[in-house]
């Protein structure tokens, strides 16, 4: 604790400057977080020493969050989980500000120079990738070509996650033995473990104990165990496993959101800050491609293309899907009705081939709203698309059927997202054909998407006049 005396700034009736005691609030030494007993407490002050980050370029961003003296902070007391501390948890004490957060200068660089652009263009999430496609807002071929992304899982990326899911499945099992093997009253035998006793008993055999029980838990009639789980023994093996569990979800969480924020940068680093995506609700598709969607994560990519749009001076726009159908229709202006078995684009109106996700990504470029908050109010502007197809030509068309621009560079020890491979159930790839149907896009009576009221122009029954 500081020692001595500091002045207060007043005069005393005497004449005399005012002196007092120093206190915690004249500290000018090292950083550090104090815990004060209290003028009731006997106990003495617990000093915390902070330390600072040390690695390149570290320092402007502790200066951002320190060097003010008039920016007001707090300290919030957190646990996290890490299997090597005592118990499995380990206690912080995080230091917050109030204001806004950091931004590399490098980033700040980045995002001016997507803002110049002066790019319109379309993102198409799918569940095995995302495509995004985008032209020059003037569609002039003196500013620029078009150009085209997909962003894939790479197979190192696949063979990572392969690995990191079996980590994941053999830590489920072993947890799964230990609560049994501290539980036994709990589960009965399996039907391997049955079988087993009955032949022992059968030969005069003495009874076996079985310490891991294979079978169901003991339940009442209705399906609801005996015994809570929450009152079950659990050994100090299973904790600990436990918490390397969780300090690996966690860890894997982290680097999604990592992931999503590098490749979202390189997206409008290549693309420009305006884009626009279909407003679908992708929380539906993990009813059939669950599995798959945890290891793309085209949900979390489109959020964090959205922050860095608006981030840069841009928007990322959504568009009904109803009102524009941009997987079923060709830049030229023509129908062209494909199920989701259909990955690619053929037009015979125009002769226009390409992959299906490229081109509904090219479409979303085109699309129009009344207005930007509303996607119900959206339009496929068909002229501008035809215009660009007669425009850009053969260019486009190399654009349609592969990727232009480099693909972003994977994040430094890619795949640390436990999941499992899922086997003959997911979405089929972009290029060639799986060899059975992948069911059709199912459409629940949701308003989220913006389905268009009632048109009186179209309603069959003013067609019999």
């Amino acid at each position: 604790m500081p020692a001595g005396t500091v002045p207060t700034g007043k005069v005393t009736a005497s004449g005399k400057p005012g002196i007092r005691k120093a206190t915690w609030w004249d500290h000018t030494g090292p950083l550090a977080v104090v815990f004060a007993g209290g003028p009731d407490s006997n106990a003495g002050d617990l000093v915390l020493p902070v330390r600072i980050p040390q690695g390149p370029g570290q320092w402007a961003r502790v200066e951002h969050f320190l060097a003010g003296p008039g920016r007001w902070h707090k300290v919030d007391l957190v646990r996290r989980r890490k299997a090597s501390a005592p118990g499995g948890w380990v206690y912080e004490a995080h230091l917050m500000i109030l204001g806004p957060g950091y931004t590399a200068p490098a980033v700040q660089r980045m995002r001016q120079r997507a803002a110049a652009l002066d790019r319109i263009g379309g993102v198409d999430g799918n569940v095995s990738n995302l495509s995004i496609v985008s032209f020059p807002a003037g569609l002039d071929p003196a500013e620029g070509a078009p150009a085209s992304t997909e962003i894939t899982l790479t197979d190192a990326e696949r063979a990572l996650l392969e690995r990191q899911a079996k980590k994941r499945r053999d830590r489920a099992r072993a947890l799964e033995r230990s609560r049994r093997a501290t539980n036994t009253a709990q589960y009965g035998l399996s039907k391997k473990q049955t079988r087993r006793a009955e032949h022992r008993a059968a030969k005069g055999l003495p009874v076996k104990t079985v310490t891991v029980p294979g079978g169901a838990r003991a339940a009442r009639t209705d399906g609801v165990p005996k015994q809570a789980f929450r009152r079950d023994r659990l050994s100090e093996g299973y904790r600990n496993l436990r918490a390397r569990q969780a300090e690996a979800a966690a860890s894997a969480a982290e680097h999604r959101r990592h992931r999503a924020r590098a490749v979202a940068r390189e997206i409008i680093a290549a693309h420009g800050v305006n884009l626009t995506v279909e407003d679908c609700d992708i929380r539906t598709w993990y009813r059939l491609w669950g599995k798959h969607l945890s290891q793309t994560t085209p949900g979390m990519l489109i959020a964090a293309l959205d922050r860095e749009c608006r981030a840069a001076g841009g928007r990322l726009v959504r568009a009904s899907t109803w009102s524009t159908a941009l997987s079923q229709h060709c830049l030229c202006g023509q129908r062209v009705n494909k199920t989701l078995r259909d990955r690619e684009h053929k037009c015979v109106a125009c002769g226009l081939v390409g992959k299906r996700d490229l081109v509904s990504a090219a479409l979303a470029a085109f699309v129009r709203l009344t207005d930007v908050d509303d996607p119900k109010t959206a339009h496929l502007h068909n002229a501008m698309s035809r215009h660009a197809q007669i425009t850009y030509g053969q260019g486009l068309e190399e654009a349609l059927r592969e990727s232009t621009t480099p693909n972003p560079k994977p994040v430094r020890r890619p795949g640390r997202v436990a999941v499992p491979h899922q086997r003959e159930t997911s979405a089929h790839r972009t290029a060639a054909r799986r060899p059975r149907a992948t069911p059709d896009e199912t459409r629940p009576a949701r308003d989220h998407a913006g389905k268009p009221g009632r048109r009186p122009g179209c309603d069959p029954q003013l067609a019999l006049w």
